[in-house]
């Protein structure tokens, strides 16, 4: 892993009851390397407005969304997670596995 390819993660937290209340979908991501892909594609998904909280597990190469479905279509979080990417180095992709 090189330093250019570092990403700080972005700090956002939710309150429990609006985790629990919130809508959620699974997504499967493609394309994650490393540690820090994951970090890029998290913050990617945290940037959205709508979004509360998101766990991009790499080992599993899912993505796990608490999000408010009246702010935040499911395409923009397909969207994000693509746009995490757009650096000309890192290419992601994210598919629906269940909501």
């Amino acid at each position: 892993m090189s330093d250019n390819c570092h990403v700080e993660p972005i700090q956002k937290s939710a309150l429990d009851h609006i985790i629990q209340s919130a809508d959620r979908i699974l997504l499967s991501v493609s394309g994650m390397g490393c540690p820090n892909c994951a970090t890029r594609v998290r913050n990617g998904l945290l940037l959205l407005e709508g979004v509360h909280d998101a766990e991009v597990m790499l080992n599993m190469r899912m993505a796990e969304v608490y999000f408010d479905e009246k702010k935040v279509s499911v395409e923009m979080l397909v969207q994000a997670v693509a746009g995490a990417g757009n650096d000309g180095r890192h290419n992601y992709l994210a598919q629906v596995i269940n909501t």
